[in-house]
């Protein structure tokens, strides 16, 4: 990636022009920039969120105003750069309490977890959750938010230090995946039950181990592939112990401005309450994001990753 000066145009007819101060980092750019995705054509710009103040409005906007704070977490990319012509409909207005740092270090991650835990697996009190990568960005929020709805989670890291993280988040049991063997130690900490659900976003490596790890009846919900594709699969297997197996799609879970709002009010929700607690989000210049991506990529950041215009 190379950074270049471009000129942006006025914002046309239903779009608005935004000034970003922070723009979010995630594993879907790497991704996109890796062509995993087909979102993004070199030379296009990556990334799909960020926050920022509203500059200029095009014919035809309504209800939007010059001076407001918005983010947004959505396709098409675009983010990484300083100023940007939008949908207002792509928009989530900013509450008072809400920084735009903290907007654009949680929003993609925090509505992730808010439709992973009540639409794709509604989780219910009392539930045992495996959450790999727990003390990454959607995985800190999905250990906290869990651990509010009172279920028992078990976090898998790869560090001593991220060990210490997940329980100071309050997970029951971390498991070191670099020294113990998952399913096996899951199945140790459940008397032999297994988990009602598992949080896989790191794909073919784990794929197995989530899947011994499961009880019956169990739910393996499967959000991302950073060690790359769980590949063609024989689901006949599953039904020995009917288990369940869900690939969501960021975008069916907020493709209308009421459904992203749900979304993001469910998050700003937890934040305002303190129930959810963001670590400070690791900053890079803009002109660094070849760097951020490696070290993302890499497995040497936790919690949330900016870059600054």
């Amino acid at each position: 990636m190379q950074l270049q000066q471009i000129e942006v145009p006025a914002p046309g007819p239903g779009q608005v022009q935004i000034r970003q101060s922070f723009i979010g980092v995630n594993f879907i750019d790497v991704y996109c920039r890796s062509g995993h995705f087909d979102l993004l054509t070199p030379p296009d710009i990556p990334g799909m969120e960020a926050a920022g103040t509203i500059t200029a409005l095009g014919p035809g906007v309504s209800g939007l105003s010059v001076g407001e704070r918005v983010a947004y977490a959505c396709a098409p990319v675009g983010a990484y750069t300083g100023l940007r012509n939008m949908s207002p409909d792509l928009l989530v207005k900013l509450p008072p309490d809400i920084s735009e740092e903290t907007a654009a270090a949680v929003l993609l991650k925090g509505v992730t977890a808010s439709f992973l835990l009540h639409e794709v697996h509604a989780v219910q009190q009392g539930e045992t959750a495996l959450v790999y990568a727990a003390a990454g960005g959607v995985g800190q929020l999905l250990l906290q938010w869990l651990v509010q709805l009172e279920v028992q989670v078990i976090a898998v890291v790869s560090s001593p230090e991220k060990a210490d993280i997940a329980r100071r988040l309050g997970a029951a049991a971390v498991i070191q995946y670099t020294r113990e063997a998952v399913a096996d130690r899951v199945m140790a900490l459940t008397d032999g039950q297994g988990v009602t659900v598992a949080y896989d976003a790191v794909g073919a490596s784990t794929f197995a181990d989530s899947l011994a790890a499961l009880a019956p009846r169990g739910h393996l919900v499967s959000y991302g592939e950073a060690s790359g594709p769980i590949g063609p699969q024989d689901i006949s297997r599953f039904s020995a112990r009917s288990i369940t197996l869900s690939r969501p799609n960021y975008s069916h879970y907020t493709d209308t401005p009421a459904q992203l709002a749900t979304q993001a009010n469910r998050l700003f929700a937890m934040l305002r309450t303190g129930a959810i607690r963001l670590a400070p989000p690791r900053h890079y210049a803009l002109s660094a994001a070849a760097q951020a991506h490696a070290d993302l990529e890499g497995r040497r950041t936790t919690g949330s990753v900016l870059l600054l215009p």
